[in-house]
């Protein structure tokens, strides 16, 4: 079920920490051929991640996301979990320019 946007019971309002993904990284082959971007997919692998360790939250739903610029391997990023209303509100920044940002819903917090 997904948290009631009414009221909130994450115990962190807001959380920020550092990402990087390296260059041998299993999705990277193919993607693409001669000059690798990192997928969505896995920046958004690094955001469930975090939600689920620092919050105890899985992700039921991500009803926005926006990929702004790509991300390389290698290249160090920062990502933004804010809570917003019973929603989790995040942003992945490189150098001050915005990568992705969305909002997840989620079900389990602890």
């Amino acid at each position: 079920m997904a948290r009631d946007a009414t009221h909130s019971s994450y115990h962190r309002p807001m959380i920020s920490t550092r990402l990087r993904i390296a260059a041998d990284h299993p999705a990277l082959p193919g993607h693409f051929p001669g000059r690798p971007v990192v997928p969505g997919v896995v920046v958004l692998d690094c955001v469930a991640a975090a939600i689920e360790r620092e919050y105890g939250a899985r992700i039921v739903a991500l009803p926005q996301v926006k990929f702004a610029s790509p991300l390389l391997p290698e290249q160090e990023a920062e990502m933004r979990v804010e809570e917003k209303a019973g929603r989790l509100h995040f942003t992945v920044l490189r150098d001050g320019v915005s990568v992705a940002s969305g909002i997840a819903e989620t079900e389990g917090a602890a």
